[in-house]
């Protein structure tokens, strides 16, 4: 166990008083923050000291849903026409991918992701995985590669009848067991689901039955596009979340991503199982899908968080694209600002905190240590009226030049320390081109 103290930072602390303290201090003892404020420096033991200069100290941000199998698929053209929908661009290119993929491989992709998340002040990520070809031990190889950067994880497996029936549901009860057993609080699980349309009657009956007895949530994606709403009603003659309780999937330990396609009705059965659902603009616009009625989600009382959906690992981009995407959709340049910025730093550590023992989000005593010195000096008065303008239009376009997972640097002045990143990206783009060539 080390101790560290932060010094000089301008801390916006996000605690539940949301203190923002000019020349603040930060001191952190083993992968918990101890004290933060203006504190007696002079009389502080510790083993390091890191002077922020001034810089904005802030929590470590949380992705609420990552894909970071998708790492190779960077410059890639799936052969023949392009895709013209959804559906297509699924079976195309990522259902294409993650087959593509062997043991090696699932390492390598969440290893280059998890960098880039640490460098850009990400310090928990929970994630969605899928390998068909390598299934049984790939949660294993994702969680490894969390282990080397150093960063928090929220694991789980795509159970689908896409390629075999219920593919998957070994491996989510084997690492969920072993998350659950483990006295290492570093990684979490969740039950892994691809979407409604790919999960037959059987499948999820065995996944609910397996995740009861478990005592798990699950993740799942859900109405991301009309396709899975029409399969859907054509196959079982309900919606997606009706089906969906039908088997007991919704809940506060459950995760439902996109939700670009639902209803009021199932809006209001989010909110009445206490359901999460994480909505990933830049995704969907990428997707060329709707987008996702996240303001009515909030009116309904639904917790909303934001990911990447593997699309980058770059959260406060995040962020600004979801208020965008709303003043866009609505013609209305008033709205979804600070709702966004609420997502982002309040409900996505709500959400995580959910599925972890240990509490994180704020700068404050018995959190977990996860804290980003931004290279960011503010050049405007900042403090709890104008914080949300400096996170989106300074911060998420500056450096990080350091951070903190569990009390442990893994980014100082902008490099990964305790990795050779060099090696690693050598290796991976050694290991490319046999994965593009198994796609095609």
């Amino acid at each position: 166990m080390t101790s560290l103290l932060i010094t000089n930072g301008h801390l916006a602390t996000l605690d539940d008083a949301n203190n923002f303290v000019e020349n603040g201090s930060v001191f952190i003892d083993g992968d918990q923050i101890v004290a933060v404020g203006d504190l007696d420096t002079d009389s502080c033991a510790t083993d390091r000291r890191i002077d922020a200069g001034g810089k904005l100290v802030m929590p470590g941000l949380i992705n609420a849903h990552h894909h970071l199998y998708s790492t190779f698929a960077r410059g890639f053209t799936p052969p023949g026409p392009p895709a013209r929908n959804f559906e297509q661009n699924l079976k195309n290119l990522w259902w294409k991918l993650d087959a593509a993929l062997d043991s090696e491989d699932v390492y390598y992709s969440a290893l280059l992701a998890l960098m880039d998340a640490a460098r850009a002040g990400c310090t928990t990520v929970i994630d969605h995985h899928a390998s068909p070809s390598c299934c049984d031990g790939s949660l294993d190889q994702v969680e490894r590669a969390f282990r080397d950067v150093g960063l928090s994880g929220c694991l789980c497996y795509e159970v689908s009848d896409r390629n075999k029936d219920g593919e998957g549901i070994e491996e989510n009860e084997r690492y969920i067991r072993k998350c659950r057993d483990s006295s290492d609080k570093q990684m979490s699980a969740l039950f892994g689901l691809h979407a409604s349309m790919t999960l037959g009657d059987k499948t999820l009956q065995r996944c609910a039955a397996a995740a009861e007895s478990l005592g798990a949530g699950f993740h799942v994606h859900v109405a991301e596009d009309q396709i899975d709403v029409q399969t859907t009603m054509e196959r079982h003659g309900k919606n997606v979340m009706e089906r969906f309780a039908d088997f007991g999937i919704p809940g506060s330990k459950t995760i439902f991503v996109h939700g670009t396609c639902l209803s009021r009705a199932e809006m209001d059965l989010l909110h009445s199982t206490d359901s999460i659902l994480v909505n990933n603009p830049e995704s969907n616009m990428n997707n060329g899908l709707g987008v996702s009625p996240i303001l009515e989600m909030l009116e309904h009382g639904v917790t909303v968080g934001v990911g990447t959906d593997g699309i980058s690992s770059h959260l406060i981009s995040q962020a600004r694209a979801m208020y965008l995407h709303q003043r866009a959709e609505h013609r209305d340049p008033t709205l979804a600002f600070a709702e966004a910025c609420e997502i982002l730093l309040r409900n996505n550590s709500g959400i995580c905190n959910r599925l972890f023992d240990e509490p994180r989000g704020a700068l404050a005593a018995g959190q977990l240590a996860d804290v980003v010195i931004h290279d960011y000096v503010p050049f405007t008065p900042l403090n709890a009226e104008t914080f949300y303008g400096h996170l989106m239009f300074g911060v998420g376009f500056s450096r990080v030049a350091t951070t903190i997972a569990r009390g442990r640097v893994v980014v100082e002045d902008g490099q990964l320390p305790d990795l050779d990143e060099a090696a690693i990206r050598a290796r991976c783009a050694e290991r490319a081109p046999g994965i593009w060539a198994r796609i095609n």
